[in-house]
Protein backbone atom coordinates (compact mmCIF):
# COMPACT_ATOMS: atom_id res chain seq x y z
CA UNK A 1 0.00 0.00 0.00
CA UNK A 2 1.11 3.47 -1.00
CA UNK A 3 2.41 5.55 2.23
CA UNK A 4 0.67 9.17 3.07
CA UNK A 5 1.96 12.13 3.43
CA UNK A 6 0.18 15.25 4.80
CA UNK A 7 2.10 18.19 4.45
CA UNK A 8 0.62 21.75 5.39
CA UNK A 9 1.19 25.22 3.44
CA UNK A 10 0.92 23.55 -0.39
CA UNK A 11 -0.37 26.97 -1.89
CA UNK A 12 3.51 27.40 -3.17
CA UNK A 13 6.66 27.34 -2.87
CA UNK A 14 8.23 24.33 -0.86
CA UNK A 15 4.77 22.59 0.27
CA UNK A 16 3.47 22.85 -3.00
CA UNK A 17 7.31 21.76 -4.38
CA UNK A 18 7.29 18.68 -1.70
CA UNK A 19 3.34 17.85 -2.43
CA UNK A 20 4.54 17.16 -5.82
CA UNK A 21 7.73 15.65 -4.89
CA UNK A 22 5.98 12.77 -3.32
CA UNK A 23 3.20 11.99 -5.71
CA UNK A 24 5.84 11.74 -8.35
CA UNK A 25 6.83 8.98 -6.18
CA UNK A 26 3.78 6.82 -5.46
CA UNK A 27 3.11 8.97 -2.43
CA UNK A 28 -0.53 9.98 -1.26
CA UNK A 29 -0.59 13.23 -0.69
CA UNK A 30 -2.68 15.55 1.76
CA UNK A 31 -1.79 18.69 0.12
CA UNK A 32 -3.87 20.97 3.09
CA UNK A 33 -3.84 24.67 2.39
CA UNK A 34 -5.70 27.81 3.75
CA UNK A 35 -7.73 28.48 0.49
CA UNK A 36 -8.04 24.72 -1.39
CA UNK A 37 -9.87 26.44 -4.54
CA UNK A 38 -6.21 27.66 -5.52
CA UNK A 39 -4.70 24.31 -5.35
CA UNK A 40 -5.85 23.14 -8.97
CA UNK A 41 -2.66 21.55 -10.37
CA UNK A 42 -2.16 19.40 -7.47
CA UNK A 43 -6.09 18.74 -6.95
CA UNK A 44 -5.81 16.87 -10.55
CA UNK A 45 -3.34 14.38 -9.71
CA UNK A 46 -4.20 10.91 -8.87
CA UNK A 47 -3.40 10.03 -4.96
CA UNK A 48 -3.62 13.83 -3.82
CA UNK A 49 -6.19 15.16 -1.86
CA UNK A 50 -6.68 18.94 -1.82
CA UNK A 51 -7.86 20.22 1.42
CA UNK A 52 -8.50 23.08 3.91
CA UNK A 53 -5.61 23.65 6.79
CA UNK A 54 -5.00 27.42 8.50
CA UNK A 55 -2.75 26.71 11.15
CA UNK A 56 -4.66 29.37 12.81
CA UNK A 57 -7.64 27.54 13.01
CA UNK A 58 -7.64 24.25 15.04
CA UNK A 59 -11.26 23.28 13.44
CA UNK A 60 -10.02 23.06 10.33
CA UNK A 61 -6.55 21.16 11.43
CA UNK A 62 -8.65 18.72 13.12
CA UNK A 63 -11.33 18.29 10.28
CA UNK A 64 -8.37 18.16 7.56
CA UNK A 65 -6.74 15.10 9.52
CA UNK A 66 -10.02 13.18 9.94
CA UNK A 67 -10.53 13.59 6.22
CA UNK A 68 -7.00 12.31 5.37
CA UNK A 69 -7.56 9.53 7.50
CA UNK A 70 -10.70 8.66 5.96
CA UNK A 71 -9.38 9.00 2.48
CA UNK A 72 -6.56 7.25 2.62
CA UNK A 73 -6.53 4.69 5.65
CA UNK A 74 -3.97 5.88 7.69
CA UNK A 75 -1.36 9.45 7.59
CA UNK A 76 2.83 8.07 8.00
CA UNK A 77 4.87 11.35 7.26
CA UNK A 78 3.17 14.78 8.94
CA UNK A 79 5.42 17.92 7.11
CA UNK A 80 4.70 20.70 8.89
CA UNK A 81 5.87 23.34 6.11
CA UNK A 82 3.35 26.77 6.33
CA UNK A 83 4.85 29.85 7.39
CA UNK A 84 5.49 33.75 6.33
CA UNK A 85 8.30 35.54 7.20
CA UNK A 86 7.93 39.19 8.80
CA UNK A 87 10.69 41.72 7.77
CA UNK A 88 11.69 45.05 9.46
CA UNK A 89 13.09 46.57 12.22
CA UNK A 90 11.22 45.33 15.55
CA UNK A 91 9.95 48.45 17.02
CA UNK A 92 8.08 49.29 14.05
CA UNK A 93 6.10 45.84 14.32
CA UNK A 94 2.96 45.80 15.57
CA UNK A 95 2.24 43.89 18.30
CA UNK A 96 -0.50 42.06 16.48
CA UNK A 97 1.80 40.93 13.47
CA UNK A 98 4.35 39.65 16.39
CA UNK A 99 1.93 37.54 17.47
CA UNK A 100 0.52 36.38 13.80
CA UNK A 101 4.50 35.34 13.24
CA UNK A 102 4.54 33.10 16.38
CA UNK A 103 0.76 31.58 15.86
CA UNK A 104 1.90 30.66 12.45
CA UNK A 105 5.55 29.48 12.45
CA UNK A 106 5.41 28.04 16.11
CA UNK A 107 1.76 27.61 17.77
CA UNK A 108 0.31 26.99 14.22
CA UNK A 109 3.04 24.05 13.90
CA UNK A 110 2.39 22.98 17.92
CA UNK A 111 -1.08 22.27 16.79
CA UNK A 112 -1.07 20.40 13.93
CA UNK A 113 1.50 18.22 15.42
CA UNK A 114 -0.64 18.01 19.17
CA UNK A 115 -3.93 16.97 16.48
CA UNK A 116 -1.91 13.85 15.04
CA UNK A 117 0.03 12.30 17.57
CA UNK A 118 -2.50 10.03 18.87
CA UNK A 119 -3.18 8.57 15.22
CA UNK A 120 0.62 8.26 15.33
CA UNK A 121 0.89 6.74 18.57
CA UNK A 122 -1.77 4.08 17.73
CA UNK A 123 0.71 2.53 14.95
CA UNK A 124 2.99 3.33 16.98
CA UNK A 125 5.20 4.67 14.25
CA UNK A 126 5.65 8.25 12.08
CA UNK A 127 7.59 11.01 11.20
CA UNK A 128 7.12 14.54 11.49
CA UNK A 129 8.99 17.03 9.23
CA UNK A 130 9.47 20.53 10.56
CA UNK A 131 10.60 23.21 7.96
CA UNK A 132 12.91 25.61 9.90
CA UNK A 133 15.35 27.75 8.59
CA UNK A 134 18.98 28.88 8.30
CA UNK A 135 17.13 32.16 10.77
CA UNK A 136 17.16 29.18 12.86
CA UNK A 137 20.36 28.66 13.18
CA UNK A 138 21.82 31.96 12.88
CA UNK A 139 20.55 35.39 13.28
CA UNK A 140 20.52 38.34 10.57
CA UNK A 141 19.49 41.77 10.50
CA UNK A 142 16.12 43.10 10.11
CA UNK A 143 14.31 39.39 10.49
CA UNK A 144 14.04 39.37 14.31
CA UNK A 145 11.01 38.04 14.77
CA UNK A 146 11.18 35.46 11.92
CA UNK A 147 14.44 34.50 13.19
CA UNK A 148 12.55 33.89 17.07
CA UNK A 149 10.38 32.13 15.86
CA UNK A 150 12.72 29.71 13.78
CA UNK A 151 15.56 29.43 16.75
CA UNK A 152 11.76 28.64 18.88
CA UNK A 153 10.87 25.98 16.43
CA UNK A 154 13.97 24.40 16.08
CA UNK A 155 14.18 24.08 20.50
CA UNK A 156 10.77 22.60 19.70
CA UNK A 157 11.82 20.04 17.86
CA UNK A 158 14.91 18.62 19.54
CA UNK A 159 13.19 18.67 22.62
CA UNK A 160 10.22 16.57 21.16
CA UNK A 161 12.04 14.31 19.51
CA UNK A 162 13.48 12.97 22.87
CA UNK A 163 9.70 12.45 23.88
CA UNK A 164 8.37 11.06 20.66
CA UNK A 165 11.04 8.43 20.36
CA UNK A 166 9.78 6.40 23.36
CA UNK A 167 6.30 5.76 21.23
CA UNK A 168 8.16 5.04 17.68
CA UNK A 169 7.75 8.95 16.31
CA UNK A 170 10.57 10.13 14.18
CA UNK A 171 11.46 14.21 14.40
CA UNK A 172 13.36 15.63 11.65
CA UNK A 173 14.13 19.12 11.11
CA UNK A 174 14.90 20.90 7.21
CA UNK A 175 17.07 24.07 7.17
CA UNK A 176 16.85 26.05 3.85
CA UNK A 177 18.36 29.14 3.08
CA UNK A 178 17.99 31.65 0.41
CA UNK A 179 15.34 30.26 -2.32
CA UNK A 180 14.85 31.78 -5.95
CA UNK A 181 11.19 29.83 -6.52
CA UNK A 182 9.55 31.09 -3.44
CA UNK A 183 7.02 34.44 -3.09
CA UNK A 184 8.71 34.38 0.36
CA UNK A 185 10.75 37.60 -0.37
CA UNK A 186 7.85 39.16 -1.72
CA UNK A 187 5.83 39.03 1.31
CA UNK A 188 8.32 39.71 3.31
CA UNK A 189 9.61 43.39 1.22
CA UNK A 190 5.22 43.51 1.52
CA UNK A 191 5.13 43.43 5.12
CA UNK A 192 8.44 45.89 5.14
CA UNK A 193 6.55 48.63 3.44
CA UNK A 194 3.21 48.37 5.98
CA UNK A 195 5.59 48.60 9.23
CA UNK A 196 5.24 52.05 10.68
CA UNK A 197 8.30 53.88 10.23
CA UNK A 198 10.29 55.46 12.43
CA UNK A 199 13.12 58.06 11.27
CA UNK A 200 16.22 57.00 13.41
CA UNK A 201 16.30 53.72 11.99
CA UNK A 202 16.47 54.74 8.55
CA UNK A 203 20.44 54.64 8.62
CA UNK A 204 20.38 51.23 9.41
CA UNK A 205 18.11 49.97 7.30
CA UNK A 206 19.51 51.31 4.15
CA UNK A 207 22.55 49.50 5.63
CA UNK A 208 21.13 46.24 6.13
CA UNK A 209 19.05 46.15 2.74
CA UNK A 210 22.91 46.35 1.25
CA UNK A 211 24.10 43.52 3.28
CA UNK A 212 21.28 41.51 1.89
CA UNK A 213 21.79 42.91 -1.97
CA UNK A 214 25.40 41.70 -1.41
CA UNK A 215 24.22 38.00 0.14
CA UNK A 216 22.44 38.34 -2.74
CA UNK A 217 24.74 38.70 -5.62
CA UNK A 218 27.34 36.26 -4.24
CA UNK A 219 25.18 33.11 -3.60
CA UNK A 220 24.00 30.48 -5.81
CA UNK A 221 20.00 30.07 -4.76
CA UNK A 222 18.86 26.93 -4.66
CA UNK A 223 15.04 25.99 -5.56
CA UNK A 224 11.84 24.61 -3.91
CA UNK A 225 12.44 21.67 -5.65
CA UNK A 226 15.18 20.91 -5.02
CA UNK A 227 14.78 21.82 -0.90
CA UNK A 228 11.52 19.66 -1.49
CA UNK A 229 14.32 16.83 -2.19
CA UNK A 230 15.77 17.55 0.84
CA UNK A 231 12.31 16.86 3.00
CA UNK A 232 11.68 13.94 0.88
CA UNK A 233 15.10 12.41 1.90
CA UNK A 234 14.63 13.07 5.59
CA UNK A 235 11.03 11.80 6.12
CA UNK A 236 12.14 8.35 4.14
CA UNK A 237 16.04 8.18 5.37
CA UNK A 238 14.87 5.59 8.17
CA UNK A 239 17.80 7.38 10.53
CA UNK A 240 16.94 9.22 13.82
CA UNK A 241 19.05 12.08 12.36
CA UNK A 242 17.59 15.27 13.57
CA UNK A 243 18.64 18.34 11.28
CA UNK A 244 18.91 18.53 7.49
CA UNK A 245 20.54 21.66 5.78
CA UNK A 246 19.17 22.14 2.78
CA UNK A 247 20.95 24.94 0.71
CA UNK A 248 24.36 25.34 0.29
CA UNK A 249 24.21 28.77 0.36
CA UNK A 250 24.21 28.70 4.39
CA UNK A 251 26.39 26.13 4.80
CA UNK A 252 29.04 28.80 5.55
CA UNK A 253 27.04 30.42 8.24
CA UNK A 254 26.14 26.99 9.91
CA UNK A 255 29.21 26.13 10.51
CA UNK A 256 30.55 28.67 11.76
CA UNK A 257 27.49 28.83 14.36
CA UNK A 258 27.96 25.15 15.38
CA UNK A 259 31.47 24.44 14.94
CA UNK A 260 33.47 27.60 16.17
CA UNK A 261 33.71 29.22 19.43
CA UNK A 262 31.29 32.00 20.16
CA UNK A 263 33.38 34.60 19.68
CA UNK A 264 34.70 33.64 16.25
CA UNK A 265 31.22 33.32 15.29
CA UNK A 266 30.08 36.43 16.81
CA UNK A 267 33.46 38.26 14.77
CA UNK A 268 32.67 36.35 11.71
CA UNK A 269 28.87 37.21 11.73
CA UNK A 270 29.34 41.14 12.28
CA UNK A 271 32.32 41.47 9.93
CA UNK A 272 29.66 39.42 7.21
CA UNK A 273 26.39 40.86 7.48
CA UNK A 274 26.26 43.98 10.29
CA UNK A 275 25.27 47.16 7.98
CA UNK A 276 27.93 49.67 7.72
CA UNK A 277 26.68 52.52 9.27
CA UNK A 278 27.58 56.31 8.31
CA UNK A 279 30.01 57.74 10.92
Amino acid sequence: MPKTVLITGCSSGFGEAAAHHFADRGWNVVATMRRPETGGALAARDGVLVTRLDVEDPSSIEIAIAEAIERFGRIDVLVNNAGFGLFGVFEQTPPARIAQQFAVNLFGVMDVTRAILPHFRAHRSGVIVNVSSGAGVFALPMISLYSASKFALEGFSESLSYELASVGITVKVVEPGGVTSTKFGERSAVEAGSAERIADYDPFIAGAEAVFAGLRAGRANATSAEVAEVIFAAATDGTDRLRYVATKDIEPLVRARRETSEDAYMAFMRARVAPKLPA
